[in-house]
C-alpha cells in the first residue's frame, strides 16, 4: 500500500446502515449476515450516527441493557471523518490518534464510504499475491 495514495482507492463504497429505531438485536443480525463490524445509522438519507461491535459490547452487553435497545441509544453522533482525497498515511494517523478501527469517508460533506483496518489488510494481501504471481 502506498501511503500517499488517496483513501478513496482503499475505502469500501458500499455502506450498510440501519435506522435510529433499529434494535441492537436486529443490527447485530445484519452485522453477522454481511460479516461486518460496524453500521451507519441513517435518517432522511443522511448518516446521523455510527456504531461498531465494540460499541454493542461496551454499551449494551456489559451494562446489561436489553437487546431491544435502539441504535440511536448507543450510536456515536460526533462522527470522525476524513475527506475522500486524504492520503492513506494521514487517515492511519488520525485513526491512531482517536484509537479507532473504522474511519468514515466524506466527500462534499456527505459520507460516501468507510475505511477499516480490515480494508488495509485486504489491500496488503492483494498486493502480496500480485507480487508473488509476478515472480
Amino acid at each position: 500500500m502506498e501511503e500517499n495514495v488517496p483513501i478513496k482507492v482503499y475505502m469500501t463504497k458500499k455502506l450498510i446502515g440501519v435506522t435510529p429505531d433499529t434494535t441492537i438485536q436486529e443490527a447485530s443480525r445484519i452485522m453477522v449476515e454481511f460479516d461486518i463490524g460496524s453500521l451507519v445509522v441513517i435518517e432522511n438519507d443522511e448518516v446521523v450516527g455510527f456504531f461498531t461491535q465494540t460499541d454493542i459490547i461496551r454499551r449494551v452487553v456489559v451494562p446489561g441493557k436489553p437487546y431491544t435497545t435502539t441504535a440511536k441509544e448507543i450510536m456515536t453522533k460526533d462522527l470522525i471523518t476524513v475527506n475522500i482525497n486524504t492520503p492513506l498515511k494521514e487517515v492511519l494517523k488520525k485513526m491512531a490518534q482517536h484509537r479507532i478501527k473504522h474511519m468514515l469517508i466524506e466527500d462534499k460533506g456527505k459520507i460516501v464510504g468507510i475505511f477499516t483496518l480490515s480494508d488495509m489488510l485486504e489491500a496488503s494481501r492483494r498486493k502480496l499475491e500480485t507480487a508473488i504471481a509476478n515472480e
